[in-house]
């Protein structure tokens, strides 16, 4: 461990942070939401207006939990639905059988085009790993796992809180910081000496709400102000700008005198 480093723990989210998933994600919900929005038309009458990326599935889906990010935007929408359960079959109409209809959609893509992942995230997860700072990785997703074995990542992580752990845990999702504080408490590290890196405003915001030493958040949505006006301490377009770990360091001292 470098003795001048002056964090000890960095949490990652996956999705658009360590990983180029978070386009095929957007993807699988406008399918989804399209097809389900054509549907009541054709049933109820009621004029089809297509999902968007900027206008729905930033303020209203992206980062949260796959049933929550259903509920979010039909809410939106004024579109009252049955929750459901988590069992129901990708047909149902219920936010869970929405849910995991976009679950289906999603898991299409990846088989047939594979993950990508940015290298500028991992150069520096490696650069942290070889400094002897602890790892975590918080996401929403249910996918985590299969996706870092895909990229050959998981096991970097000491920690892993994901969809899956937080529904096995009671974990409330993003904007809360439970996935955070939780991969925290895993590698035993202080919150005020730990960093969270987010691409989404629902994940800055939990970063702030957990007094984190540091919240980066990385703009690849051109939402630098959203991110901003989240909680983001510092906002980047990458983390090539950071400069690697010395540069890191140096971010975290100056919000951290």
């Amino acid at each position: 461990m470098n003795e001048n480093l002056l964090f000890d723990a960095v949490i990652f989210d996956m999705d658009g942070v360590i990983t180029k998933t978070a386009l095929t994600h957007a993807a699988a919900w406008k399918k989804m939401f399209d097809e389900y929005l054509r549907k009541r038309e054709a049933e109820h009458g009621e004029k089809f207006v297509e999902f968007t990326h900027a206008g729905d599935y930033l303020p209203y889906v992206d980062g949260k939990p796959r049933y929550k990010g259903v509920a979010s935007f039909l809410e939106s929408r004024g579109i009252d639905i049955p929750f459901g359960d988590p069992s129901d079959a990708p047909g149902i109409e219920t936010c869970c059988g929405l849910g995991n209809r976009k679950n289906d959609a999603f898991n299409e893509v990846l088989e047939k085009e594979g993950v990508e992942v940015y290298p500028s995230t991992v150069a520096l997860i490696n650069e942290l790993k070889d400094a002897g700072i602890k790892l975590g990785v918080a996401s929403s997703s249910k996918n985590c796992k299969p996706v870092l074995e895909r990229v050959d990542l998981l096991d970097v992580f000491e920690a892993r809180v994901d969809g899956v752990v937080s529904a096995e845990l009671g974990l409330n999702g993003k904007p809360e910081p439970d996935i955070f504080t939780t991969a925290c408490d895993i590698v035993e590290a202080d919150y005020a000496n730990s960093i969270v890196v987010e691409d989404a405003v629902s994940g800055v915001q939990a970063g702030a709400k957990g007094n984190f030493g540091l919240t980066i958040g990385i703009a690849r949505e051109n939402n630098r102000k959203e991110l901003e006006e989240g909680g983001a301490d510092i906002v980047v377009e990458d983390l090539d700008e950071i400069n690697g770990i010395e540069g890191l360091n140096e971010i975290f001292q100056r919000f951290n005198p």
